[in-house]
This record gives C-alpha cells, sequence and structure tokens, in this order.
C-alpha cells in the first residue's frame, strides 16, 4: 500500500512593480499586414502614427561608414521598440540632404520602388526633416513618410506611464506638430465667420478663421496648460528634492545612455524591481530608492531617463524639469552600454544633453563616475580598449553582479572625499543627535563616559558645522 502524500501549497514570490510594468506593456501587440498606404496623402499628419511595416532612409554626410551603420542600426532598434517590423534600411552619401525631398528627386523615385518590392507602408528618415520635405517625400513614394524625432517620440507616448511624464510627452509632441499642421483643398479651409458657424452676430462677422488657423490656436491653448501643468508638478519636485537635501542624504543620479542598463543597475544596487525590459526608452518616468554605501550611511538613488543621439530638443525642454535631478545630485553615475560597438560616442551624446540642462540653470555638473556595464557580455577588445581610455571607469555586470562591489567601494570613497574627522561628546538624553551621526557619518570609536558618550567621527562638512556645540 503506498503512502499517501497532501499537496501543500508552494509559495511563489509576489511580483514586482516592473514585472507588473514588464507583463501590462507586452499585453498589447500591433497587428502585423494592415496596410496604411494612403489614397490622399494629405490625410498624414491626421492620423495618428502606426508603425507597421518600414524601410529605413539615411543620409550620410559625414563619418565613417561604420557609424552610419550604427546608426541606422540604432533607427531599426527604435523602430522595432515602437511595434514596427523592419523589411530593409538605404543610405545615400550626399554633402548635405538635399532641401526639397531629404534625398533627391532621383533617389525618391528608387525609395518608391524599394516601398513597392517590399510591401513597406511607411518609410522612416534617420534624421529630423522638415515639413517641406516630408510633404515632398510623401507624394513621391506614396505612403506615410515620418523622420526619427517622431519615432522617438510615439516611443515616449507608448512608455509614459506617470502623470507628469504623459504630460511632458504631450507638450514635446505638440510642439514637433504645431509647425507641421497644413491643410489642402475645402475640406482644410473652411472659414467659421459669417453666417457659418456660431453666427456670432454683429460685429463677429468676417472672413473669421480657417480650419487649420483654428487647429493651431487650439494646440498652443493646449500647450499653454501643459506648461502650467509641468510647472506645478516641477514645484512638488523641487520640494520633495529640498526636503532630501536638508537631511544631507547623499544623491546619486544614474544616468547615461538608453538600454546601457540604468535600470538593472539600481535594482542591483537597492533591490528596487523597476522595469527591466531589452528596448530602448523603457523607462521615462524617475525612480527613487533608498540605499547604504558600505560605511552604513543612508544614500538615495535615482534612475532617470536614456538618452540617445539627436535627442530631439522638443524632449529636452519638455523632461528639463526631470533632468534636473542631475545637476543637484552629490555624484553621477554614468552607465555605459561596454557591449555597444561604439561606446565614446554615447558618452558624448549624454554628455552633450547633460550640458545644456546645466547650462540653462547656470549650474555645475556633478562629479562623475563612469559606469561601463554589460561586461559579462561585451567583446574583450572592446573592453580592452575602453580600460585604456576610461582610467578612472569601473567595469561591472548589473545582470550577474561582477564588479558591484568595487562600484560600491568607489561610490564611498567619492561621496565621501569631502567628509572631516570630528570629537564630540554627545549627552546621554539627545539620542536624536546620535542617531543622525550614525545615519549620515562614519563612527570611528564611542567610549560611554559619566557625561555623555565621547565619539570620533567622520561626517560630511555640512553636519560637522552643525555639531560644533558637542566639540570636545
Amino acid at each position: 500500500m503506498t503512502e499517501a502524500h497532501t499537496w501543500e501549497p508552494v509559495d511563489e514570490p509576489a511580483p514586482t512593480v516592473g514585472e507588473l510594468q514588464l507583463e501590462e506593456r507586452s499585453s498589447l501587440r500591433r497587428v502585423v499586414g494592415l496596410s496604411t498606404e494612403l489614397d490622399d496623402v494629405t490625410e498624414v499628419e491626421y492620423r495618428q502614427l502606426r508603425l507597421e511595416r518600414v524601410v529605413l532612409v539615411g543620409v550620410w554626410t559625414e563619418g565613417s561608414a561604420a557609424q552610419v551603420d550604427s546608426s541606422l542600426a540604432e533607427l531599426a532598434a527604435l523602430a522595432e521598440t515602437a511595434g514596427s517590423v523592419v523589411l530593409d534600411g538605404v543610405v545615400q552619401r550626399r554633402d548635405r540632404p538635399d532641401p526639397a525631398t531629404y534625398i533627391g528627386s532621383g533617389k525618391a523615385h528608387e525609395l518608391r520602388e524599394v516601398v513597392l518590392a517590399t510591401g513597406a507602408d511607411t518609410v522612416i528618415c534617420d534624421g529630423e526633416l522638415t515639413p517641406a520635405q516630408l510633404n515632398a517625400l510623401e507624394k513621391v513614394v506614396r505612403v506615410k513618410v515620418i523622420d526619427r524625432t517622431a519615432l522617438i517620440l510615439d516611443i515616449f507616448a507608448q512608455h509614459a506611464t506617470s502623470r507628469e511624464g504623459k504630460a511632458q510627452v504631450s507638450l514635446a509632441q505638440m510642439e514637433y506638430m504645431l509647425p507641421r499642421l497644413r491643410g489642402w483643398g475645402e475640406a482644410l479651409s473652411r472659414q467659421a465667420g459669417g453666417r457659418a458657424g456660431s453666427n456670432g452676430g454683429v460685429g463677429l462677422r468676417g472672413p473669421g478663421e480657417t480650419k487649420i488657423e483654428t487647429d493651431r490656436r487650439r494646440i498652443r491653448e493646449r500647450m499653454a496648460r501643459l506648461r502650467r501643468e509641468i510647472r506645478a508638478m516641477k514645484q512638488a519636485r523641487d520640494t520633495k528634492r529640498g526636503q532630501r537635501r536638508r537631511s544631507q542624504v547623499p544623491a546619486v543620479v544614474i544616468a547615461g545612455y538608453t538600454n546601457a542598463g540604468k535600470s538593472s543597475l539600481l535594482n542591483a544596487l537597492t533591490d528596487a524591481g523597476v522595469l527591466v525590459q531589452n528596448a530602448l526608452f523603457a523607462t521615462l518616468d524617475p525612480t527613487t530608492r533608498q540605499g547604504r554605501l558600505d560605511d552604513g550611511r543612508d544614500v538615495v538613488f535615482t534612475d532617470t531617463v536614456g538618452f540617445v543621439r539627436h535627442l530631439p530638443t522638443q524632449l529636452v525642454e519638455a523632461f528639463r524639469s526631470t533632468l534636473e535631478e542631475v545637476v543637484d545630485a552629490d555624484l553621477l553615475l554614468h552607465v555605459v552600454d561596454g557591449a555597444d560597438p561604439m561606446p565614446e560616442q554615447q558618452i558624448a551624446a549624454v554628455r552633450k544633453v547633460l550640458r545644456e540642462v546645466a547650462g540653462a540653470r547656470d549650474h555645475t555638473l556633478p562629479r562623475e563616475l563612469l559606469v561601463v556595464n554589460k561586461s559579462d557580455v561585451a567583446d574583450p577588445v572592446v573592453l580592452a580598449q575602453l580600460r585604456v581610455a576610461l582610467p578612472g571607469a569601473v567595469f561591472i555586470s548589473a545582470h550577474t553582479g561582477a564588479g558591484i562591489d568595487e562600484l560600491r567601494a568607489r561610490m564611498t570613497e567619492l561621496l565621501t572625499a569631502d567628509d572631516v574627522d570630528v570629537e564630540i561628546r554627545i549627552p546621554y538624553h539627545r539620542g536624536d543627535v546620535l542617531a543622525r551621526l550614525h545615519a549620515e557619518g562614519t563612527v570611528v570609536s564611542a567610549e560611554h563616559e559619566a557625561d555623555g558618550t565621547h565619539i570620533v567621527a567622520r561626517v560630511p562638512r555640512p553636519v560637522a558645522g552643525a555639531l560644533e556645540s558637542f566639540a570636545v
């Protein structure tokens, strides 16, 4: 007779916030194969951006062939992140982009043949096109044409989750769309004056506004309202940041190129459980978590939005309040993708945007620590070259945990570089001072005496000033 076994439920760990966000983001998939070829190309900017089967187009004006290939590969990754299927990519060598059609009229007709051969319904250009270039190219290829800026804005619109993030993306989209509104024919030239429309009576009749003028006015009104909302949210963010500054807790900001592993590093340092996805711009809303240094003192880590080459100026302006977290930090962890074929270009692109943000506030950037991530999958030759080119960098793998201990030690060293030694005697009834000392400094020795605790410690300079009354 066999012994009966009773079934006992196994306690599974609860999903993290990042896992729930990833499941939600993956729950909807774009349908492949629905044609968006335009019967009337004039509809293009009044339709939602819907990317499906795309052909990429680049113009090679400077740099090496490898740099051009890298830029187009990044554009392909952006398109796939937005939900597209990349069918083909073409690059044209020119001194400068054609002012009429971006690639020239002859190449535009060749591009039309590529579109027909592949069955593509969208063309994505690796650059920011003027409204005239978009219009002229669409008339030749007869499918929807968008540029790199519109593509990035589409990704941001998909990934924004917080109220502030959604408002920032909406503002950036409207700033991009406003100069690109255009109208054709009677349908978009309707006038609301005279007896048409509301018939406002004496003094209000006349030519009135055209449809496109009404659209522009409404967009400007909406932009003004969004700016007011963002300013109000910025005040709340500044208030929280001010509270952290008054508590003297060091602030460490994690910044870097998109998909370099910033969120993975935050999880490795704090067990935050934030969303991690192998996609560009997976994180748009800054995440702040509390951690602890090797010497026991508290520290605040903030994960920020990633950067990319040729980041649209509209996004930099809209996300300026968020990026100011970087300027006010005590230490900047600049995460670099060690598996990228051209990490030096990533570093230059990130520093360019950070300088713009710091210059707008007349601030200097905080101390920077370069962190080369993905060392477990990077090319050993590239890593060897980076160790020579970046002598002060720390090489880690946020996925495996390699190098994290060294990174913690370097952070502790940099954040405590300006600390001073103090020798104080704290009365026994001032437990609050003793608690602050342990939270914000490092206690070297402590001896209990008749009138209090005699302590030798190393603390930040502002804390040392607050402890002067207890000096021995």
